[in-house]
């Protein structure tokens, strides 16, 4: 080892010794502690910190970036660990700050139809808060995502087509810097032209500019009626095609999702649905009961020109949670349908002109590779997610899957659209940075070297080397 590397261990060594007498029993250097905060929902390996703190203020998070920024160490943003790219892997070690017991809504501002939550506040709670009130946030990853996270990952989920995603939906944040400055991006004016838009520059960072501790949400009130529905298609073409006329049409849709034959196969199994096997889109209509039903009609005018039939649908609110349970959970019956393999979660989203094609391709490659991997996607705003199922112990296998996905990442850009459309980049989507953004990358680089110059917050990510 060499000196400056045993200068550097020491230095760690040192931070994690302050930090430990500092916060007590909420900092562990426990082994399955450190793995439960690395990457464990994908195939990528689990790469665990040297350490875990869990906080409870901004204040201490300025702390712990203080000690960590004296003593040169990594910090990994920590919510609760439901990105699907690596993001929470520590492939450098450092420190794990676990914001998950600041979980306070610190205010509901019903007359400015906004909140204010900590960092560690699960999309469920703030809406279950907010139930009585007649409000409700939104977003909806399938996953019950912390809200830092969520921004931190532009979250996006099954409602982005109506009412957007993370970028449109947060007012300002409360973010500690890689100098231990805290910062409030903006202020709760509806709009500013005031200055940069530090909001959403780190809106989607994924914890490589700063961490994310509080933020302002806009909020929505919850419709006075609500639809759901189910439609079976002949074919992906034919499902794409009848979304795509149904975005063109201005019809103000909430919801619609395509499931492949494959995945009805596994929802069916999993959920109990019944479904027949065919594709489907699954949809949900919001507004008053008039506007609910005519959306409706004309949506079923749509499927039918492109072979829809038997479109059911429901206003019950047990039978709409049945249905959108079911479609949130497509990861876990994605597994069902290969026992013991693991699952690449990922997406991609084109323009939505480009949809039908860019799936139709991607079909027909996972048929050729000889792959299992259903389709499942927001397909609304031309984003669709593909699970691939593989056994990570049959090399062959790896290969072919990472060619798959070199080969999806590469055909969305090629139709002008992008290699994640809401799971973020983290270390999974580095490599095709450069094919999407190319001399866009620089500045880039430059906004991460002045704000990070020591590279301690989260390294390893987005950016490629």
């Amino acid at each position: 080892m060499t000196v400056s590397a045993l200068r550097m261990e020491s230095d760690r060594a040192a931070a994690l010794d302050i930090l430990a007498a500092r916060f007590g029993s909420r900092f562990s250097r426990g082994a399955e502690i450190r793995r439960q905060h690395a990457n464990t929902v994908n195939w990528m390996a689990n790469q665990p910190p040297d350490a875990v703190i869990f906080v409870t203020s901004t204040e201490e998070v300025a702390e712990i970036v203080r000690v960590a920024v004296a003593h040169h160490v990594p910090l990994i943003p920590f919510g609760t660990g439901t990105g699907l790219e690596g993001h929470v892997n520590a492939p450098f070690g450092g420190i794990s700050v676990d914001l998950s017991q600041m979980n306070r809504i610190v205010a509901v501002r019903p007359e400015d139809l906004d909140c204010t939550v900590e960092a560690g506040v699960t999309r469920r709670q703030l809406n279950e808060h907010l139930r009585d009130q007649g409000l409700f946030f939104p977003i909806d990853p399938g996953a019950d995502a912390s809200l830092g996270g969520m921004a931190a990952t532009r979250a996006s989920g099954t409602n982005a087509v109506r009412y957007g995603t993370m970028r449109d939906n947060v007012v300002n944040l409360t973010a500690v810097m890689a100098d231990g400055s805290v910062i409030r991006t903006a202020s709760r004016a509806r709009k500013s032209s005031a200055g940069y838009d530090l909001t959403r520059l780190l809106v989607g960072s994924e914890g490589t500019l700063g961490i994310i501790t509080e933020v302002t949400l806009r909020l929505a009130g919850i419709p006075e009626a609500m639809s759901a529905g189910v439609c079976a298609f002949p074919s992906v073409d034919d499902a794409c095609n009848a979304t795509i006329l149904t975005i063109q049409s201005g019809i103000p849709i909430a919801r619609i999702e395509l499931l492949d034959t494959l995945m009805i196969r596994a929802t069916n199994a999993f959920a109990g649905l019944g479904l027949p096997e065919t594709p489907h889109l699954f949809v949900e209509f919001h507004g008053s009961a008039a506007s609910v039903e005519e959306q409706a009609a004309l949506f079923g005018e749509i499927a039918a020109s492109f072979g829809g039939g038997g479109y059911q649908s429901t206003t019950r609110p047990e039978e709409r949670t049945k249905l959108w349970q079911a479609r949130h959970d497509a990861y876990f019956a994605a597994r069902g349908l290969r026992p013991g393999a693991q699952v690449i979660a990922t997406d991609a989203c084109v323009p939505i002109s480009r949809l039908a094609e860019c799936v139709h391709e991607t079909i027909a490659d996972i048929a050729e590779t000889g792959l299992i991997a259903p389709i499942v996607g927001h397909v609304g705003d031309g984003n669709f997610h593909v699970q691939v199922m593989i056994d990570t112990d049959n090399a062959e296998e790896i290969r072919a899957a990472e060619g798959f996905l070199a080969r999806l990442s590469k055909r969305a850009i090629g139709m002008e659209g992008t290699c994640t459309g809401e799971h973020g980049v983290g270390q999974g989507k580095r490599r095709y940075l450069e094919l999407e953004h190319g001399p866009a990358l620089a500045p880039m680089r430059a906004i991460k070297a002045a704000l990070d110059p020591l590279g301690i917050l989260n390294p390893g990510k987005i950016l490629p080397d």
